[in-house]
């Protein structure tokens, strides 16, 4: 399905514009000639407020919108802190989306996160595998929150004929991933662990559960090219998935990012941890039909990625342990 090109002259709103995935789409609208990028910090604009939400959108008007705002962590801060994860990202959502709606945002897009899908889906998981079967527990205070988000796009397309989708990425990785030693998802953990044991010289590093899991990695530059594709592209109330449909162990993963690293020592598996999820590969079929491929290979981008993480290290920007 091809829809008009937006207008980059018009003003455009990216939530989230200083995390990883806001970053990355600011980034590359910017590169693809958007003129009037609106971008406030959570200090200027708490979107968990609604008033406030409601002033800036009143304000600013913006004519599209990218809701890459959100509260996000790995398995420890998921299961850790639930109630924030829920109650955070709903209220976020909740305001942004109906603030576009009421002040005549023409394009949204949702994004929301492959956890969204049932623990045992069949693989690859397909976009109609949505609400068909029990979460993973670990982190299903999040999924719920993004279901909601999804269902709420569907919701504003029928009660107000509003050009609003949502997109379901996989695990994403890329420069601006949060490096931090507990709250990180896994491989920005695994880059700052295999880091510090070559800094220590460390006989082993650790890795949480039985290394079995099978798992599909984006690069966050081609997540934020899909972004403005989709927004080009794709006018449908169903979420679709956006991947590079191949997969692989977490204890491949931690061998290549080893590797990357020049770590040399042992990889001990602690199975006293949770696994999540075993397998969370995305059916892309829907994507590529439209057209649209990951460019970025996995190894390509671990390393930028790594080089990204010293590079900050350097600057005195993340802190060393």
């Amino acid at each position: 399905m091809s829809i008009a090109p937006l207008d980059r002259a018009a003003p455009t709103f990216i939530a989230g514009h200083r995390g990883l995935v806001g970053g990355a789409v600011l980034r590359h609208f910017l590169d693809a000639g958007f003129s009037h990028l609106l971008t406030r910090t959570s200090s200027d604009l708490d979107l968990r407020d609604g008033a406030a939400v409601e002033d800036f959108f009143a304000a600013e008007r913006p004519a599209t919108v990218v809701m890459a705002a959100a509260k996000v962590g790995g398995i420890m801060a998921n299961s850790t802190y639930p109630a924030d994860f829920i109650s955070e990202n709903l209220r976020m959502q909740v305001n942004v989306l109906d603030a576009a709606a009421r002040h005549g945002a023409t394009h949204l897009l949702f994004l929301g996160s492959s956890c969204i899908y049932p623990k045992h889906a069949p693989q690859p998981i397909r976009e109609d595998s949505l609400l068909t079967g029990p979460l993973e527990e670990t982190n299903d205070a999040y999924a719920i929150a993004k279901i909601a988000g999804v269902l709420q796009v569907q919701a504003l397309r029928r009660q107000h004929d509003l050009h609003y989708i949502s997109a379901m990425p996989t695990n994403l990785y890329g420069p601006g991933d949060n490096f931090h030693p507990q709250n990180s998802h896994v491989l920005p953990g695994l880059i700052r662990r295999f880091h510090e044991a070559k800094l220590a010289d460390a006989p082993a590093v650790v890795v949480w559960g039985t290394g079995t899991p099978l798992r599909e990695f984006l690069h966050v530059e081609d997540l934020a090219r899909a972004c403005l594709f989709l927004l080009e592209h794709y006018d449908e109330p169903a979420p679709i998935n956006v991947g590079v449909g191949e997969d692989l162990s977490i204890r491949a993963l931690a061998e290549m990012v080893a590797d990357i690293v020049g770590y040399q020592g042992r990889l001990e598996f602690d199975t006293s941890k949770p696994d999540g999820t075993p397998r969370k590969l995305l059916d892309v079929s829907k994507l590529h039909g439209l057209g649209w491929h990951a460019e970025i290979d996995l190894r390509e981008g671990l390393e930028q990625t790594y080089a990204w993480y010293q590079e900050q290290l350097a600057a005195g920007a993340i802190r060393a342990a």
